[in-house]
């Protein structure tokens, strides 16, 4: 299976602070050994492992392949998790993380179905970069221009346009101009067996946005 990047290694940041000990928890309370989630994930288990001790800082794309994998989201692995349902988010609230070169901003709640986020994609950053796994997205440009790569077909799409399309169509999303893009995204997390239709062996990469 091809397998996601090695991330640089390095001192987590803050914000990554409770992701090891949640990755470890989560994989062992689902019954899956380093290697079999490794393998779902697309990641080498020596790799996954020092993800679990906190030797390595996960990229947003490898954290989102490991919230799908386990079933949860993001904030839940970020330790963002609110004691309630607040259906508002403030703008004053979200605080910006980097990953790979990508800006986000978790504008919807914590422990939902879907997730919501505004994205800042520099020019250049993760262009190449092809990703294949279970669920919907929809994203809206905001600002700048967004090349977007499904299957076969390049669309450029201005401020104001908007895709919905299925994740398991092969995508690739990047900036269209020098000056970057922004735009709001919201991805499905699915959290049932069918979910095990882009994971086992034999199954496309499995990556996340």
């Amino acid at each position: 299976m091809t397998q996601l990047p090695d991330e640089p290694s390095g001192a987590a940041p803050e914000e990554f602070a409770t992701v090891a000990p949640r990755l470890r928890d989560l994989r062992r309370r689902g019954g899956l050994t380093l290697e079999a989630a490794a393998r779902r994930v697309g990641l080498s288990p020596a790799h996954l492992s020092r993800l679990e001790t906190g030797q390595r800082q996960p990229s947003l794309p490898m954290l989102l392949a490991l919230a799908r994998t386990y079933g949860t989201t993001v904030s839940d692995l970020l330790g963002e998790t609110a004691p309630e349902r607040d259906p508002i988010v403030r703008a004053g609230r979200a605080e910006p993380s980097e990953a790979g070169g990508w800006t986000y901003w978790t504008v919807g709640g914590a422990g939902r179905a879907m997730q919501s986020l505004r994205v800042r994609v520099p020019y250049r950053a993760q262009r190449e970069l092809v990703r294949v796994h279970p669920g919907e997205e929809w994203l809206y440009v905001l600002s700048g221009r967004l090349r977007l790569t499904l299957g076969e077909a390049a669309h450029v799409l201005d401020p104001g346009d908007a895709a919905h399309f299925d994740s398991l169509t092969p995508h690739r999303i990047a900036a269209a101009n020098r000056g970057g893009v922004e735009l709001l995204f919201v991805h499905t997390l699915l959290q049932s067996g069918a979910a095990e239709l882009c994971l086992g062996d034999g199954a496309p990469p499995h990556r996340g946005v």
